[in-house]
């Protein structure tokens, strides 16, 4: 497929409710408001396709941007062409979901998660953390620099409450998902938790909220999720 005929197809799937719903969220012309769900359902069609998966990014449309998330092919995409992603990255389904996530799963995931955290752009240090975090989720404890991750657990205790807003949300995400996914820093993860307590962040008017780190965490290792690792950031 080419991306006027992937395009083609996300009108045809476009829903009006979703529309509005994704607009409250941050959502701006171009786009069609589409159901991930039905995202997938292209996903069949192009698989994982490197090229048409940058095609889709630049055309600027919120729903191909995010597609092409999806379809990126973590083993081709460089770290050049996430960062133009990032820095294109305009609203949280696209600089904390679908572009963090590709970075994740590549060999330079976590480099490239710590140059984004260091930027004074909100969606960019935002796309950092979410990376790291995803990072932390997709790969093994023993290839991870445990070391490193201590000391962004404690980077967060100490900055997350005077952060941006939306850099506070990935930060408070990263603690959770730390504290779940790397057995060695769970009572670290928690111990930050704790210290930081309930972070107040702007959902511009949602209905979405911010979860208690240390709740999430005591719950979701109740749930037998502790320790566990995913096989992909992507969802």
């Amino acid at each position: 497929m080419t991306a006027n005929e992937v395009l083609t197809e996300l009108e045809k799937y476009g829903d009006a409710q979703t529309k509005k719903t994704l607009t409250r969220h941050g959502a701006r012309e171009p786009f069609f408001g589409v159901k991930v769900g039905d995202m997938k359902k292209i996903l069949k069609k192009t698989k994982k396709n490197h090229e048409l998966s940058l095609a889709l990014y630049n055309t600027g449309n919120s729903d191909a941007m995010y597609l092409a998330g999806l379809m990126a092919d973590e083993k081709k995409i460089t770290a050049a062409q996430l960062t133009d992603w990032v820095e294109k990255a305009y609203w949280y389904y696209l600089s904390e979901f679908a572009v963090p996530w590709v970075a994740a799963e590549t060999s330079f995931g976590f480099d490239l998660g710590l140059k984004w955290i260091a930027s004074d752009k909100e969606n960019i240090a935002a796309a950092g953390w979410a990376a790291l975090a995803c990072y932390a989720a997709v790969n093994s404890d023993e290839d991870l620099d445990i070391g490193a991750y201590r000391r962004l657990l404690d980077r967060v205790a100490t900055e997350i409450h005077r952060s941006q807003n939306r850099v506070r949300h990935t930060m408070n995400i990263f603690v959770i998902t730390v504290g779940i996914a790397v057995m060695e820093l769970t009572d670290h993860a928690k111990a930050v938790a704790a210290r930081i307590g309930k972070v107040s962040v702007d959902m511009n008017g949602t209905a979405c909220k911010v979860p208690v780190a240390t709740e999430y965490i005591d719950k979701a290792i109740e749930n037998g999720q502790h320790g566990k690792k995913r096989k992909t950031a992507r969802c």
